[in-house]
């Protein structure tokens, strides 16, 4: 426990860090601008939070790789490795930037947005956009020092970066008057500032493993090896948000609203649950090194450890949604909003009773990616997502439940989702060396 603490901490910290970019946004927009500019940025929320995952997807995958390579004292084999995963996510990261600017119309469209808030969306995407590149340096180099045992540094950028962002956003906003576009390039300038700061130190720090060295090249082998682990995971991570994306289209359907309660209820569930899905990447990134130094009972010991770590965090962090759900939800949106905060509490009060499922969850997704079958992962988030989304749109036409049947398809795709997952390892997996 203590050593998939120390380096789970850094890595929460940090990460809670990296979602103040878009809370700032959030908190900000929402008192200063009003529930309608409040609606439009949560709502492109989601789809950012859709583009990162495929890069999110893509670093962890290669992460796992790193973590065995390193395990294995392989140093040859990680420098290749880096490479291959460098030119794969960059060139993902452009097809990505021509993708969303050449369809800004239709994914609008496609997100069902009303047509009061179409400019502001478009004015909000149009610059967040721009960060895509940030957000793929940042991710890029914060999987590689991790998979080395370092989850420090990246917090460290990220809290300059974070802190960068608030104050840019209060300027911009609230002093500038320059509305939701400037809350967008509040968030990109301090994404670049963590991308491209994190990128310069790991280069300075380990030159050994960026600089071009005699038989270290871009090999279709390493390529191959880097998709094969990068492609389900980023696939798992997609299909988590696309889902995401889906239900926020269902959201929208309903009206400012519930778009505005949503929006602000969704960034406090994130925010909560968190830490596990943190301690999940810790935990996928020790049992990867331990896999690779052929450590199974070391797996074992982590496995239980993590497990009762997860649930018994989550419980409290339950309690404490639960009970302080309406001031949380009156940080993000003025009290006079009685409506909005009204559904956010009902939201938080669903979602929240049930972190500690979800928490479990992570803890699958990150086991079965470190011990090679990513496949499994992908299929557990299948199970969630797709459970999440079908219940979603069938409960909510049920007028008794309406809106409700939403909240409620959530903690049932969870449920399902970790039964499938404990099911398969106690009846059929055990544990083998790379």
């Amino acid at each position: 426990m203590k050593t998939m603490l120390r380096f789970a901490v850094p890595m929460i910290l940090g990460d809670l860090l990296q979602q103040c970019y878009n809370i700032a946004d959030t908190l900000i927009v929402g008192r200063y601008l009003g529930a309608d500019a409040l609606a439009a940025v949560g709502s492109a929320f989601s789809l950012m939070t859709f583009l990162t995952s495929v890069l999110l997807g893509l670093a962890m995958g290669s992460g796992t790789v790193f973590s065995i390579r390193f395990g294995q004292k392989d140093s040859h084999g990680l420098k290749e490795g880096i490479l291959a995963s460098f030119a794969l996510l960059g060139v993902v990261t452009v097809i990505l930037n021509i993708l969303v600017f050449a369809g800004i119309d239709w994914i609008i469209w496609f997100l069902r947005t009303p047509k009061e808030l179409v400019a502001l969306m478009k004015e909000y995407l149009c610059v967040i956009f721009a960060g895509l590149s940030g957000i793929f340096l940042y991710n890029f180099f914060a999987s590689l020092l991790r998979s080395l045992g370092n989850s420090v540094i990246p917090l460290a950028f990220l809290a300059v970066s974070a802190g960068l962002n608030i104050v840019l956003d209060l300027w911009f906003v609230a002093g500038l008057g320059r509305g939701v576009a400037g809350a967008a390039e509040a968030t990109v300038i301090s994404q670049y500032v963590s991308g491209l700061g994190i990128a310069v130190y790991t280069y300075r720090k380990f030159p050994q493993l960026l600089r071009k060295e005699k038989g270290v090249r871009l090999r279709k082998s390493r390529i191959r090896e880097i998709t094969s682990y990068s492609a389900l995971t980023c696939m798992q991570q997609s299909i988590m948000n696309l889902g995401i994306l889906a239900v926020q289209g269902l959201v929208n359907s309903f009206g400012t609203t519930i778009m505005a309660a949503f929006a602000a209820a969704v960034k406090i569930d994130a925010f909560a649950y968190l830490p596990v899905q943190d301690f999940g990447n810790a935990f996928s990134i020790f049992t990867a090194q331990n896999y690779g130094a052929r450590q199974t009972e070391r797996i074992k010991k982590g496995i239980r450890t993590a497990i009762l770590t997860t649930v018994s965090f989550s419980l409290f962090i339950s309690l404490c949604v639960c009970l302080f759900a309406r001031p949380l939800m009156s940080l993000f949106i003025d009290s006079s909003e009685s409506a909005v905060i009204a559904e956010g509490v009902r939201y938080l009060r669903i979602e929240g009773a049930f972190y500690f499922m979800i928490g479990i969850l992570f803890l699958l997704y990150g086991l079965y990616r470190a011990l090679g079958k990513p496949g499994m992962s992908v299929v557990l988030t299948i199970v969630s997502l797709g459970t999440r989304v079908a219940l979603a749109y069938a409960l909510s036409a049920v007028p008794a439940l309406g809106v409700v049947g939403i909240w409620w398809s959530v903690p049932i795709g969870w449920f399902l989702a970790d039964a499938l997952g404990i099911g398969y390892y106690l009846i059929s997996y055990r544990p083998q060396s790379p």
